[in-house]
């Protein structure tokens, strides 16, 4: 089996400066650890020009939408180099939140007025990949579609000369389609004004009311015995001024998150601040990270001791987040060897730009017969940001809010050619098409919530998102 072809970038290139280099090539997409915090925050990946594309603009039940990608990724066998970052070339992209309706019979929000694919994936053949701990950076090139040997290795080498040089030249001219400059702004028919110093044309999907409303009728299914939890999100909506490359910029640099990530499409885009991780697979460890909890930060640091304090002895905050363990607990229980399931962490407080999390994790053995894909389908979408039980908690979802999430709760996500994974829940998230930024935000309900405090909180999540668009 053949090792894909490595050239060392010394010194190594700016994350931001190669994403400009190469972000007029179709499908450009990077996963970014923009906030370096070891383990989970220690490599980025940037590729574009995928050899094959897989697109679903909306996935009917029972569809197997992932069988395409399975089966292409099947026909590329490839070796991973052991001492270079783990993802080495192979499929990457979107799953969008209503993906989960290829599984489960699931009502649909009413309005899509964006219309963002629910799948779309390319499969990538070369690679630019950071260690950023070591600060070291490679490209890496695989040399697919082509199988003979020899054509491999020549369309490898090619492609490693094209990307040297593009890194070389720097900044690419963008395609009007990805500078967002001149999109005409659709209509939009939800839209309730905001209040937000500095973004006087905020709107959001609910006003306050509508939300605090939404809010108690979420804790009336509780009541009910429906759901233990539920989780709520308003969107945020602004007109777009400017590229989503730009947008990822500005993020990256007043929000750093350890599962950051952009990828630009046709004529939409993603930038995303994303601190938490779906679920991630090497040599058959498997691992998700759920985050629910949720304070602001505080600007004197005695206030912000005092708030991660009182966040890890909240009841109302572990409660919750002990529901969404156990329901991923059970996922991961669908795939797994039986007990390989643990949780080696449960409700530590991690420190972020803007607000501070409780962050739980969740580990397994991956069974013998399945793979990542039956890792994804036994997960997703993931279980904080839906609620539980996560069925029924997903109907009540569709029929609280007025429209489809598309990105937002989906995943940003990778699978090697060696079945190496990671994947990001999109959370913290621009999403850009038609002349619009999309910034959703929400939070996990629970019987004892108290309506304003969640509204409330959904404004300090976003607080990190407001900064790159002022």
């Amino acid at each position: 089996m053949l090792l894909p072809l490595v050239e060392e970038l010394s010194p190594p290139p700016d994350v931001i400066a190669a994403l400009r280099a190469l972000a007029d090539l179709p499908g450009a997409v990077l996963f970014d650890s923009a906030l370096v915090r070891p383990p989970i925050g220690r490599y980025s990946f940037l590729a574009a020009d995928p050899f094959a594309t897989f697109v679903v603009e909306r996935a009917a039940y029972g569809s197997a939408p992932f069988g395409p990608v399975r089966e292409a990724l099947q026909r590329y066998s490839a070796a991973s180099r052991a001492d270079l970052p783990p993802f080495q070339g192979g499929a990457a992209g979107l799953l969008g939140y209503e993906l989960g309706g290829a599984w489960e019979r699931l009502p649909r929000a009413a309005v899509d007025e964006f219309e963002f694919p629910e799948r779309a994936i390319g499969l990538y053949d070369w690679v630019v990949a950071w260690d950023r701990v070591a600060n070291r950076c490679w490209i890496v090139s695989q040399g697919f579609p082509e199988t003979d040997r020899a054509r491999r290795e020549q369309r490898a080498r090619d492609r490693l000369a094209f990307v040297r040089e593009r890194l070389k030249k720097g900044d690419a001219t963008l395609s009007p389609d990805r500078s967002g400059a001149c999109l005409k702004k659709s209509r939009v028919p939800f839209s309730k004004p905001v209040p937000a110093p500095g973004l006087e044309r905020l709107a959001s999907s609910f006003s306050r009311d509508e939300y605090l409303r939404a809010v108690e009728r979420v804790i009336e299914y509780i009541h009910a015995g429906d759901i233990f939890q539920a989780n709520l999100s308003q969107r945020l909506l602004y007109p777009q001024e400017h590229s989503p490359l730009d947008l990822y910029a500005r993020l990256r640099e007043r929000n750093p998150a350890p599962f950051a990530g952009y990828l630009a499409h046709d004529d939409w885009a993603i930038a995303s601040a994303s601190p938490e991780r779906f679920v991630s697979i090497r040599e058959g460890e498997v691992e998700t990270r759920p985050i629910k909890g949720t304070r602001q930060r505080r600007t004197i640091p005695e206030a912000d001791l005092f708030t991660r304090d009182e966040l890890r002895q909240s009841a109302k905050d572990q409660a919750e987040n002990v529901m969404i363990v156990d329901l991923l607990r059970n996922d991961l229980s669908r795939v797994c060897r039986p007990g390989s399931v643990r949780v080696p962490t449960l409700c530590t407080v991690e420190t972020y730009q803007t607000v501070q999390h409780l962050v739980s994790e969740v580990r397994g053995r991956l069974r013998e017969g399945c793979e990542t894909w039956d890792l994804l389908e036994a997960a997703f979408p993931g279980g904080s940001i839906t609620g539980a039980p996560k069925i029924r908690a997903m109907e009540i979802i569709a029929e609280l809010e007025p429209t489809v999430r598309g990105p937002y709760c989906g995943s940003l996500f990778y699978v090697g050619f060696d079945g190496t994974a990671d994947s990001s829940i999109l959370i913290r998230t621009f999403t850009c098409r038609r002349g619009w930024v999309q910034c959703p935000v929400g939070g996990g309900i629970v019987a004892q919530s108290d309506p304003r405090a969640e509204y409330e909180e959904t404004l300090h999540k976003a607080e990190g998102m407001l900064r790159a668009l002022r």
